[in-house]
């Protein structure tokens, strides 16, 4: 029978952030004299709380930051309560659904830019639940887009994905901004549909639109529900991992410094009507990354029986893409780099999640199952079968 947990008190102060590194993004630029109030939507979230702080941590007295998040499943204030005491800091609690909320927002602190990353964005997920990510992801897109079309926003900066191209051959080149879109999964498919909503509001109302897509970003505050933070979850508890499938998918891993930076970057030097992919160089196999996470977590293994020991399989999604390969030259372009190697943020996020990861969103033992199902904020762990042995990809 699976089993469940509800976590129900997001506002709960346990102090364990007082604790925790403020981290940050690296780059710093010359500020803009158009951009005052930055409200940046899922920002309790884990790719936009490192946003919310490297620009209020970074930018003092120069941009005012809004985080509005309605507190999710997957949010934590402790992503950002080491700002709530920074005067150009703000969070509120809000739902990108809800149009009175968001214009509320817009209004009460005069915002004229926004970032957009509030989405459902766990793949598994989008299989089962298909109809919650086509209201969150398409039709909080389309709420967004009409309140800063009444305020005015003067920079709509939407937050994508890499996903929206769909699979990429091993053969083929990486793709460019101008690549054709073709998603194979509900959640891609939202995304690309939102992206479809931010280009016509720009070409029917002008409204002043950037969209980024970036590969897959890791590092620590990322809810354990995805493949690293899951994967060293378990590890540090003495379980095995287990795959989807038999490991050959590869994704291209950023680091979420790097991709803090990477939105810094956009905001100060990207063009307005412009796409930009951000991407990273160090692609990976599940497979090799279970080894990578075995020798951060410091678990010696000699030979395949002991990896197996470690390392077991469960069936493949209805359909799992092999790979994605973004071409992140235009980007570059700008000043933007990777700075940090794979290899050193894999150490910072395992070293954090070993010391933070039990008890930075309460108990997480549900989610760490292969296929955890969530309903609100219902947490069902699955009981697929686990096996020693690979399993053939459902193509």
């Amino acid at each position: 029978m699976a089993t469940a947990e509800r976590r129900t008190n997001f506002f709960e102060e346990t102090g364990l952030w007082k604790d925790a590194p403020l981290l940050t993004g690296s780059t710093k630029y010359e500020t803009l004299p158009d951009v005052k109030n930055i409200m940046i939507t899922g920002g309790a979230g884990f790719i936009a709380c490192w946003l919310v702080r490297h620009l209020t941590v970074t930018y003092p007295n120069a941009y005012n930051i809004v985080s509005f998040d309605k507190l999710d499943y997957c949010a934590s204030l402790n992503n950002t309560r080491a700002l709530n005491d920074k005067r150009n800091f703000t969070f509120y609690q809000g739902d990108i659904t809800n149009p009175s909320e968001v214009v509320d927002c817009l209004e009460r602190y005069n915002i004229d830019t926004i970032f957009h990353f509030a989405a459902q964005s766990h793949v598994d997920l989008s299989f089962g639940n298909s109809y919650g990510f086509t209201h969150t992801n398409v039709y909080g897109t389309h709420v967004l887009l009409e309140g800063a079309k009444k305020v005015g926003i003067k920079r709509f900066i939407h937050i994508s994905t890499d996903e929206v191209y769909g699979e990429v051959k091993d053969e083929d080149d990486d793709l460019l901004e101008t690549s054709i879109l073709a998603p194979t999964n509900p959640y891609a498919a939202s995304k690309a549909a939102a992206e479809m909503l931010v280009h016509s509001y720009m070409k029917s109302f002008k409204l002043p639109v950037i969209i980024v897509r970036s590969n897959n970003v890791y590092g620590p505050h990322q809810y354990p529900e995805k493949v690293i933070p899951k994967f060293t979850c378990l590890l540090n508890r003495g379980e095995p991992v287990v795959l989807h499938g038999d490991g050959s998918p590869t994704r291209r891993y950023l680091f979420a410094g790097d991709a803090a930076d990477a939105f810094d970057t956009i905001l100060h030097r990207g063009e307005i009507g412009h796409i930009y992919n951000v991407g990273s160089y160090d692609e990976i196999s599940n497979l090799e990354l279970c080894s990578h996470l075995l020798k951060q977590v410091g678990i010696k293994y000699e030979g395949e029986e002991e990896f197996k020991k470690w390392v077991k399989y469960t069936h493949d999604r209805p359909f799992n893409d092999h790979r994605y390969a973004v071409d992140g030259t235009k980007l570059r372009q700008l000043g933007w780099e990777q700075k940090t190697s794979f290899a050193d943020g894999l150490k910072i996020t395992v070293d954090w999640y070993k010391q933070f990861g039990e008890q930075w969103w309460g108990n997480i033992t549900k989610v760490l199952s292969p296929f955890p199902v969530v309903v609100d904020r219902l947490i069902v762990s699955d009981t697929e079968a686990i096996t020693d042995s690979p399993q053939p990809g459902q193509k």
